[in-house]
């Protein structure tokens, strides 16, 4: 059974999600599972992969862009580029992408951005038809 975890922020500034997602990452290896990044496009995954290098020096988050050969345990990815697991997928794309269903966790980062928050409202409404449990960390208190 999936389950899909919301991380609403307080911040307005979209840049605020990518540097979440780095924090994010760092849980997600501390419990010893591999995750895969969706981006929208190629320009977000390179963006993204420069701030995990650029993270927290004591916090070597080990990753790679999916399209070149590695084992690294978190990827970045973008279309329908997926990693071989099915463990966690955290999604920065608006858009979910249908496979997403399949991984055992997701993990979307909201920000009160309209675009942002409609997305993720919609992709809430779709992790409930699918009967996925829906866990919400409002990161605003």
């Amino acid at each position: 059974m999936s389950e899909a975890d919301f991380y609403v922020l307080p911040a307005s500034d979209p840049e605020a999600r990518s540097l979440f997602l780095c924090r994010l990452c760092e849980k997600v290896m501390g419990a010893g599972k591999p995750l895969h990044i969706h981006c929208a496009s190629e320009e977000e995954a390179a963006h993204l992969d420069q701030l995990l290098w650029e993270h927290k020096p004591e916090a070597f988050l080990p990753h790679t862009l999916i399209a070149s050969e590695s084992t690294a345990p978190i990827t970045l990815g973008w279309g329908d580029q997926r990693p071989e697991h099915l463990q966690v997928f955290v999604n920065m794309a608006l858009d979910l992408p249908e496979d997403a269903l399949k991984y055992a966790r997701i993990l979307e980062v909201v920000v009160q951005v309209p675009d942002v928050l409609q997305a993720t409202r919609k992709n809430y409404r779709l992790y409930q038809d699918n009967n996925i449990t829906v866990r919400m960390n409002d990161m605003r208190r």
